[in-house]
């Protein structure tokens, strides 16, 4: 049994998608800003559960840092989180607000086995959880999360996004002792999808098909317009860490979070000394023909249902 935490770009939907392609139940899911502001990750949601069939609940969650801010990669990904080339997920009934920290807290006090997160955003619903439940935290088996970047960033030349718009709550959810995975940027940019992969999805030739390839091809063109054949496949990189774990290379690191720097807050310090005391574990390599196919065979596999 799965929980999944998300800011719902298309990165997420897709790797939403991973997760109930698999045999793994989805108990719930909780929303972060961070994509997008709340408003609009919640109308993403709701579109998704609507394009796609979605029967677990969705809550809201964080609609801001630990700290207080609000950062988004508008100036990449628009105003609603999720570019497209002119078809947009639908518009669907708002979802009802049900508070994630409740949510999330009945599933874990509820749970006779330890349960697993998936975290797709900024981890600021999983540090407000260990803040307020820690109690709770031994029912966590892991968290898997896609974000941070052992050599350099994206938001900024030193941090990757999810870090940088609450590095409070990753210091936070590193402190709490939770076993946290790590899919980061590194590991992520091996695992590419490019034009020909839009083709695939539309040679579905369903109205569905259509929505998603043109999602995808949106989500591709954000690496064509900077002069890049390729697109990395970030949050379902996590997913497939998370599903097939067995695809992936991680090792013991010790990270640090940056959250001084003037030119370095949200940088993930990954420490491989022998001699370290590791808290967390950080994935160093991917079978990338292994995790494009899985998140490829979700995409087709909705597109033609």
């Amino acid at each position: 049994m799965v929980w999944i935490d998300t800011d719902m770009g298309f990165d997420d939907i897709l790797a939403v998608m991973m997760v109930t392609a698999s045999s793994k139940p989805v108990a719930g899911v909780s929303l972060v800003f961070g994509n997008a502001p709340m408003d609009a990750v919640r109308a993403n949601a709701a579109g998704a559960a609507s394009l796609l069939g979605w029967r677990f609940p969705i809550h809201t969650g964080a609609e801001r840092a630990i700290l207080g801010g609000v950062e988004t990669p508008a100036h990449v990904l628009g105003p609603t989180g999720i570019p497209t080339r002119g078809r947009s997920l639908p518009q669907a009934e708002a979802l009802p607000r049900t508070d994630a920290l409740a949510a999330l807290t009945a599933w874990l006090e509820g749970l006779d086995a330890p349960g697993e997160i998936l975290a797709l955003g900024p981890l600021t619903n999983i540090a407000i959880l260990s803040l307020a439940r820690p109690d709770l935290l031994s029912k966590i088996d892991s968290v898997t999360w896609m974000g941070g970047g052992a050599t350099r960033g994206n938001h900024t030349a030193s941090a990757e996004f999810n870090a940088f718009a609450d590095p409070e709550a990753v210091a936070i959810v590193l402190a709490s002792g939770i076993s946290l995975r790590v899919a980061d940027l590194d590991l992520c940019r091996q695992v590419l999808v490019g034009p020909e992969d839009v083709d695939v999805v539309r040679a579905a030739g369903t109205p569905r098909g259509e929505i998603l390839a043109d999602l995808l091809g949106a989500y591709v063109d954000i690496a064509l317009t900077r002069g890049r054949p390729a697109m990395a496949l970030y949050d379902p990189t996590a997913a497939a860490a998370f599903v097939a774990p067995d695809a992936f290379v991680f090792e013991d690191v010790e990270v640090t979070m940056e959250l001084a720097g003037a030119h370095t807050r949200g940088r993930t310090i990954v420490d491989q000394r022998p001699h370290v005391k590791p808290n967390a574990l950080w994935g160093m390599r991917a079978d990338a023909v292994r995790v494009r196919a899985l998140a490829l065979d979700a995409l087709v596999e909705a597109a033609r249902s």
